[in-house]
């Protein structure tokens, strides 16, 4: 865990990284409030307010009395998110520095293509 963001958000980001991996497919039960807690040591009620982060942004849907389910196309849903907050936190920054040195699009495109070489 880390102490310097909200628990409640590391469960549904836990659970949000499931989905993307395909450890939790669509249409499949997630494990309970309780499960999370005893796994975390924390509070069943926070780590309620993380699963029901999810269920708010329809990630997640209730069954009644049986529990928490990844709803269909979430994987796409979260995969299309990750990758704006990807574009705002790293590519549009980058751009930006790019251009203040002076490197055209195509040098910054090999110099991205030698690193991955590395």
């Amino acid at each position: 865990m880390d102490e310097n963001r909200p628990i409640f958000q590391q469960i549904a980001e836990q659970i949000e990284n499931d989905i993307i991996s395909g450890a939790l497919p669509e249409e499949t039960q997630v494990p309970s409030t309780n499960e999370f807690a005893a796994f975390h040591r924390i509070n069943p009620a926070t780590a309620g307010k993380g699963v029901n982060l999810l269920v708010d942004s329809g990630i997640l849907y209730k069954k009644r009395g049986i529990g928490m389910f990844v709803a269909s196309g979430a994987r796409a849903r979260l995969t299309a998110q990750r990758a704006d907050q990807f574009s705002e936190s790293y590519i549009r920054p980058l751009l930006r520095e790019a251009d203040k040195l002076g490197i055209t699009p195509e040098q910054l495109a090999a110099m991205i293509q030698k690193g991955a070489r590395s």
